[in-house]
């Protein structure tokens, strides 16, 4: 499957746009053998809208941003990440950077078990 999906990642705001990922990101993804060194972050750019199937969301305020953004014959591909989670109830997936480093472990708990209940939905 995974020769078949094109997966990225954006932000709606530039505060970072060209900046490797927080370190403290790098160092708990690299525990859980995930390699960061050559992401960077870029903002969310109009073509996003037609060129992916899908855009989800970490949190509701970045979703009513996507919401602003998009045209509206796409906004039928947005919405929230954590509503593939299979075993959180949690909403939204926080934002750890004002946070402790246990926040870099959850927000990683949270997209690994969203992640894998996405996977298992499109493999459906």
């Amino acid at each position: 499957m995974a020769e078949r999906l094109h997966i990225d990642s954006a932000g709606t705001h530039a505060y970072h746009v060209g900046s490797k990922p927080d370190p403290r990101s790098t160092e708990y993804a690299a525990r859980r053998g995930i390699d960061l060194s050559s992401q960077r972050a870029r903002q969310v750019v109009p073509a996003d809208f037609v060129h992916f199937d899908r855009i989800y969301a970490m949190d509701k305020d970045n979703l009513e941003r996507l919401r602003v953004a998009c045209p509206a014959e796409h906004r039928h591909k947005l919405g929230l990440f954590m509503q593939f989670a299979q075993h959180s109830d949690a909403e939204v997936v926080p934002d750890p950077y004002y946070g402790g480093a246990q926040g870099f472990d959850l927000v990683l708990d949270y997209i690994e078990d969203a992640s894998s209940g996405l996977l298992a939905e499109l493999a459906a």
